[in-house]
């Protein structure tokens, strides 16, 4: 089975993106999101995007954005791909995907098959699913370190690239993989001490967990 790639999101300090880069990881997780205790300012974004040219690719997380917000992050950041994390349709996600010309990554709750089915809805507005855990009603969309049964999405034949995430940590992302033969790997309370804060320690494990030596 290939390696899956490794997503590190919700990075906030230098010193996490480093530890990121040196672990191997694919991708760099920003999140553009005020709830969110993993939010950054564009000027953050900016700074951390300049850190991370050319040595690991910006994924920029938006939750329901409008096109000011978005626009501005994508000015300051650089980004290289644009994640959503709401509601958004696939006719909004294809208008990103044409306004911005970089890949559209989108997140679906999943606690069921029709949940996962949903993303045939998304083909040809999108580049990218990522399957993640539903949340309660009225707390934050993603991040919450919980997880959703893998077997829903085992060896997933889509119609698109796809990715897991969810409650992924040091300890179950290799039987994540195994179970599912999920391409890409997404974490972010999973590597972290505390919320929003980085573990450089844990993210090294979580990417170690899956890496060939």
């Amino acid at each position: 089975m290939p390696t899956p790639e490794i997503k590190i999101c919700g990075i906030r300090e230098p010193g996490s993106l480093d530890a990121a880069i040196r672990a191997r990881a694919a991708y760099a997780g920003f999140v553009f999101f005020p709830k969110s205790p993993r939010n950054v300012t564009p000027a953050e974004a900016a700074a951390l995007s300049a850190r991370a040219q050319g040595r690991i690719a910006r994924v920029g997380l938006f939750v329901d954005a409008d096109d000011a917000m978005l626009a501005e992050a994508m000015a300051a950041a650089r980004l290289d791909v644009l994640q959503l994390h709401g509601q958004e349709t696939p006719e909004r996600a294809a208008q990103l995907r044409a306004r911005f010309g970089i890949p559209v990554w989108k997140a679906l709750s999943v606690a069921s098959a029709e949940d996962v089915a949903r993303a045939e809805t998304y083909v040809g507005a999108i580049d990218r699913v990522l399957f993640d855990a539903k949340t309660p009603k009225g707390t934050l969309p993603g991040g919450m370190g919980l997880s959703f049964d893998w077997t829903l999405v085992a060896n997933w034949k889509g119609p698109m690239a796809w990715g897991l995430a969810g409650g992924l940590t040091p300890d179950n992302v290799a039987q994540a993989v195994e179970l599912t033969g999920a391409p890409l790997v997404d974490t972010s309370s999973g590597v972290e001490s505390a919320p929003g804060v980085k573990d450089n320690d844990r993210i090294a494990a979580f990417c170690r967990a899956i890496q060939a030596p």
